[in-house]
């Protein structure tokens, strides 16, 4: 087996597997780290082993099983499990076990990750990092912070499950709600990830929008009249619906320039009804996010074209999301969103405002907007020096090809397409 084809089946099992080994491993362990200690042991004798012994047809068996056993003699090295793991309150062997409501095993260490003793976006991130498998890095791009920044929250995290005695255990059922809108957020920042990766030469990671979709769906079993995680499933339907119009060759296609023939109109009948159901069990005039952000993903997905947008419902639908959940990343959509029903000149004063605020400070999606509104005044070296701010600030390869063109034909004289 060459270098390239094992570094490629290797990377193959940590997309495929690493939620599901994890997830198997931290029930020995119920510790996070010395569980995700054990899994990179038993990636690191993969890289050893498979060059001589071939890639196992189930590489994610393989790995859950070396893993297991490191996992297993690191545990009996230790004198006893109390001194192992001091914090952790483990029922005997021979004791009952409980009727576990989470049947998905990713979805029951996100739920077991997510405690309420730290705050939301603390446990969003540690999960992500630690269940997920995402590289601090991209987390850190998620949550648009720095990557020392992004450690040291993790590291802070770590401590606090410690300092605080924080066992390992699944919720109860009546414990469920108090930790989904922290499933829902790492659910959703999967697939955020997975349809416009933060770096690579890719756009998306086909991966983790399957991950995505595969949790979103158990949770609308485990919760099937839950408003927000309908809402979530709904945003997963319409973004896989349109996910096929978003290239061409190997290029980024914007949402205006899409060929809505490719659309999958049997999934975005089913992602609108979701929406409609979410909005309908949300309570009246306090719809939650995940609602929000389906009803706004549905108003686009039904408009025959883009012209045709109820651009002054999605501005509405922002006002709503925005009062739910403030956000810069929701005002400077609000924004975009508004430049079609009021025009770009107000939009850009806007998004010019938002541009000083230091939470979106190297983010590319300002200058990308400002760009467009520029281009649509008539500003075009203005708008071209900006999409090369915004192709500098990104670390995918497709969105830089992307606003490098659209900075080129503007720099050349002529207009873009879309």
């Amino acid at each position: 087996m060459g270098r390239d084809e094992l570094t490629d089946a290797v990377a193959d099992a940590h997309r495929r597997g690493w939620a599901r080994v994890l997830a198997t491993v931290v029930r020995v362990t119920r510790d996070l780290d010395a569980a995700e200690d054990a899994v990179q042991e038993a990636f690191a004798a993969a890289v050893e082993l498979w060059p001589r012994q071939g890639v196992p047809a189930d590489t994610t068996a393989w790995l859950t099983t070396v893993a297991r056993n490191r996992a297993l003699d690191a545990l009996r090295r230790e004198r006893t499990l109390a001194r192992k793991l001091p914090l952790l309150i483990v029922p005997g062997d021979d004791a009952p076990a409980e009727a576990d409501p989470i049947e998905d095993e990713r979805l029951r260490l996100v739920f077991t990750c997510c405690h309420p003793a730290l705050s939301l976006p603390a446990r969003v991130a540690l999960t992500l990092r630690m269940v997920c498998g995402l590289p601090t890095p991209d987390v850190a791009r998620l949550f648009l912070v720095s990557q020392p920044t992004m450690a040291a929250r993790l590291t802070r995290a770590k401590k606090k499950i410690q300092a605080a005695g924080i066992p390992y255990r699944v919720p109860a059922a009546h414990e469920l709600p108090d930790r989904l809108p922290a499933a829902l957020a790492v659910v959703s920042l999967l697939l955020t990830e997975g349809h416009t990766a933060s770096r690579g030469e890719s756009l998306g990671r086909p991966e983790l929008v399957r991950t995505a979709t595969e949790l979103a769906e158990v949770l609308a079993e485990l919760m099937p009249d839950e408003a927000e995680v309908l809402g979530l499933l709904a945003t997963v339907r319409l973004a896989a619906a349109r996910s096929t119009a978003r290239l061409a060759g190997d290029g980024l296609v914007v949402l205006s320039a899409q060929d809505r023939s490719r659309w999958d109109r049997a999934l975005i009948e089913d992602g609108c009804a979701l929406a409609a159901r979410a909005m309908r069990r949300s309570a009246p005039g306090r719809a939650g996010p995940y609602a929000l952000h389906a009803a706004i993903a549905a108003v686009h997905s039904e408009a025959p074209t883009y012209e045709e947008t109820d651009w002054a419902q999605i501005v509405a639908l922002y006002d709503l999301l925005l009062a739910a959940a403030p956000s810069p990343v929701t005002e400077l959509a609000r924004a975009a969103a508004r430049s079609h029903v009021t025009g770009p000149a107000a939009a850009l004063e806007e998004v010019t405002a938002l541009a000083a605020d230091p939470r979106l400070a190297g983010y590319h999606g300002v200058p990308a907007v400002r760009a467009d509104l520029l281009r649509r005044l008539g500003r075009n070296a203005e708008a071209a020096a900006s999409y090369e701010e915004a192709a500098a600030s990104t670390a995918n390869e497709v969105e830089r090809s992307f606003l490098l063109a659209q900075a080129a034909e503007l720099s050349g004289g002529g207009c873009p397409q879309g």
